[in-house]
């Protein structure tokens, strides 16, 4: 039997204006596993090296010159580039509701370790990866919107009534959805009605 393969390391780009912070995070996400494949010090530059790299998440300081990282965030998510993952410093807590705004997926507060940075990042990347898979599968924006608030709902359930983390219950959700030929908003609205109090299959 041929043994799983084992996924790629993500790949990032790093943007943050104070060099040793720089440093830091990309020693710390190579220790971790991810692969660090272009550092900016500024928002402009940041967009620039996502532009042309694609990669898989984008890790970026709220405050930066030529243009901050909510802009930056804002433009990089806005063309579907990568999921972007903001630190912030605790002070800024009002610019956290304007980097959720702008798109960023999650957010770390400085100072920060692993511990802190890692669920964020695989947390970003889920979210990324379901939001996609919802576009791919409806067209319509409204609709589209309308599928995420059901399935962020179903989530809930799930999560709370069997135990699945939030990457668990969408993947029953999605599959769910595959076995019986219906729309991943008709599952999430039948989980709603009629929340299952077994745990489902989710290997």
């Amino acid at each position: 039997m041929d043994s799983p393969q084992p996924r790629p390391a993500p790949r990032v780009v790093i943007a943050e204006d104070e060099a040793l912070i720089r440093m830091d995070l990309a020693e710390m996400l190579a220790e971790e596993g991810y692969e660090v494949v272009g550092q900016a010090a500024d928002g402009a530059r940041a967009v620039e090296l996502a532009t042309e790299l694609r990669p898989d998440l984008v890790v970026m300081d709220v405050k930066m010159p030529v243009l901050d990282g909510i802009s930056a965030a804002e433009r990089i998510a806005g063309e579907r580039i990568a999921p972007v993952v903001m630190l912030t410093a605790f002070s800024q807590r009002d610019l956290v509701e304007r980097a959720r705004d702008a798109g960023a997926m999650a957010y770390v507060v400085k100072p920060f370790g692993p511990a802190d940075l890692v669920p964020a990042i695989e947390m970003a990347l889920s979210r990324h990866a379901e939001i996609a898979a919802i576009s791919a599968e409806v067209a319509d924006l409204t609709e589209r919107l309308e599928t995420r608030k059901s399935v962020e709902r179903a989530k809930g359930v799930l999560s709370e009534r069997l135990g699945l983390s939030e990457p668990e219950a969408f993947g029953w959700i999605q599959r769910t959805a595959m076995d019986l030929r219906l729309s991943m908003r008709q599952v999430a609205e039948g989980v709603l009605e009629h929340p299952p109090s077994s745990p489902p299959d989710v290997s």
